[in-house]
């Protein structure tokens, strides 16, 4: 099953609340570019942020701060929410400022656009961005916090930067003594572990710890283990706690109910995303700039006797300059694609077999970032077949299953 994509769905679908806590609708809870088509998950899971009256108490008389966007909504009903930050206000609960990642607090920017400072039309908080060259809370920041709540819908991949935004709010809350709440949420690419290990000298926003592409652990796993394993800056620890989820099993078919940035439209750009996020790094377009994003690409170069698919990247919500902006693009259609439940490398490898000027098709240091390290790059250059360069990867993964099963909270 998929989301059609289609815009302007005012009706939500998804989990009932495991909690007594009274919400209200809010149907503006984001913009209408940014709601798409909803879907119930399989089975009705209680969210870490469903839980209120487990955590409630924790944030009364405190200063609080919250590190959210679009996907922080809790669901009464298939059709009452509320946003996070309004059910805290309505609960009476002091908010301080809004923290927001990139694409920022309503996710309504582009991939890698500068995300500004300012106040949140609907509650007149504070917004803070953290995406740009503020990425890490200043001291002078938090002075006006008591604890910091933080609750954004991840994809379970090493480059989407949502985990290191968590890891830098972790890190300067520890440093400031200010304790942080975590709400779990789905790993909807949480059923595997794949991909080369980031190396150390090749760390970035894109990628700070020496994990595989894809880690296969929910947000507050991961919490914990950025944590315990001493990977925030000199070894500092944060007061962290986190609030689980309830009927959850990382095995478990899940779909996202809000998109949790603007080019992953539905489930199938989800599971597509830790192969085709390689092209970020190319002169490959990725299906931004189309209603498929992270669900095709293309680019003009490429031999339209060989890629017979052909697509026009043009501006949209989500890519106003989209890679090869206007241009016909000969690729490939992967819609109907079925999930590959791993990291797959045959379309990287196809379309620079396909590239007659090949010195153009890396842009290096991009691509070496997203994939967290040089090693892919030269092993496509070198003519490597998919299975050699997979048994690379092996003595990572298997280095990293040692560490992660020490905080895994599910089955």
């Amino acid at each position: 099953m998929k989301f059609k994509n289609t815009f302007l769905l005012l009706f939500l679908l998804m989990i009932s609340c495991g909690n007594s806590h009274v919400l209200q609708q809010d149907p503006e809870i984001m913009s209408k570019d940014v709601q798409d088509t909803i879907r119930k998950p399989v089975d009705k899971i209680v969210l870490g942020v469903d839980r209120t009256q487990d955590y409630i108490s924790k944030l009364i008389d405190k200063k609080v701060a919250v590190v959210a966007n679009q996907t922080s909504v809790i669901f009464k009903s298939d059709t009452s929410y509320t946003h996070l930050v309004d059910s805290l206000l309505n609960s009476k609960i002091q908010i301080t400022k809004v923290f927001a990642p990139e694409h920022g607090f309503r996710g309504e920017a582009d991939a890698g656009e500068h995300v500004k400072d300012g106040k949140d039309a609907k509650t007149g908080l504070p917004l803070i961005s953290l995406y740009g060259s503020n990425k890490k809370p200043t001291k002078a920041q938090l002075a006006d916090v008591d604890i910091v709540v933080f609750d954004i819908q991840d994809v379970g991949v090493r480059f989407y930067t949502y985990i290191s935004t968590m890891h830098y709010v972790m890190e300067a809350c520890a440093e400031n003594n200010i304790p942080v709440l975590v709400f779990d949420r789905p790993n909807p690419n949480g059923s595997y572990i794949d991909g080369p290990t980031l190396e150390k000298e090749h760390r970035s926003f894109l990628g700070m710890h020496t994990i595989p592409l894809v880690h296969g652990m929910t947000i507050a796993e991961y919490a914990n283990m950025i944590n315990n394993e001493g990977w925030l800056s000199n070894g500092v620890q944060c007061d962290l706690e986190v609030v689980l989820m309830k009927k959850y099993s990382r095995n478990m078919e899940y779909s996202l109910p809000i998109r949790p940035s603007p080019n992953l439209p539905n489930d199938k750009s989800i599971e597509l995303y830790p192969s085709l996020g390689f092209f970020e790094g190319t002169d490959i377009n990725a299906g931004r700039g189309t209603e498929f994003q992270f669900q095709r690409y293309g680019a003009p170069f490429l031999d339209q006797e060989i890629f017979t698919f052909s697509y026009t990247p043009v501006p949209n919500f989500g890519a106003k300059d989209p890679k090869h902006n206007g241009e016909l693009c000969f690729g490939e259609d992967l819609s109907e694609e079925p999930a590959p439940h791993k990291v797959e490398l045959k379309w990287l490898i196809k379309t620079y077999k396909g590239t007659a000027d090949k010195l153009k098709f890396f842009k290096s240091r991009s691509f070496t970032l997203h994939a967290g390290t040089e090693e892919l790059r030269k092993q496509i250059e070198d003519g490597w077949t998919e299975k050699e360069i997979r048994a690379t990867w092996q003595e990572g993964i298997e280095a990293f299953k040692s560490i992660r099963k020490k905080y895994l909270l599910y089955n």
